[in-house]
């Protein structure tokens, strides 16, 4: 089944999920030629591995904490923080506690 994304100006809800947290998997929202939008969902304790993404990111902490991590440098966020990754910065995840983010990824031209 194809995956059914947001248009733009479509309204995306992005409450913190609460205690549906546990329920819901990591999705992408709105996906255009130069944006996508994706919550992603990690339980506490699980991680992304490192990678890299060709456009800059932001990581915006909806509920939760997570370190988010790159070579030089560990960061906490929590509810209402936000981080900017640079392109093709190696970076990576851990959930601190049960935690719902929103990654905007500027696509590469």
């Amino acid at each position: 089944m194809a995956l059914i994304h947001a248009q733009p100006l479509d309204v995306i809800d992005i409450k913190p999920l609460a205690h549906q947290l546990g329920d819901v998997k990591t999705h992408s929202l709105l996906k255009t030629e130069k944006l996508q939008l994706m919550r992603v969902v990690l339980a506490a304790g699980q991680t992304m591995p490192e990678h890299h993404v060709s456009g800059d990111i932001t990581v915006q902490c909806l509920e939760g904490e997570v370190f988010v991590t790159t070579p030089g440098r560990r960061v906490c966020l929590g509810g209402g923080e936000v981080v900017v990754v640079p392109a093709n910065a190696p970076h990576g995840l851990e959930a601190k506690t049960a935690t719902s983010l929103l990654v905007t990824v500027l696509l590469h031209q």
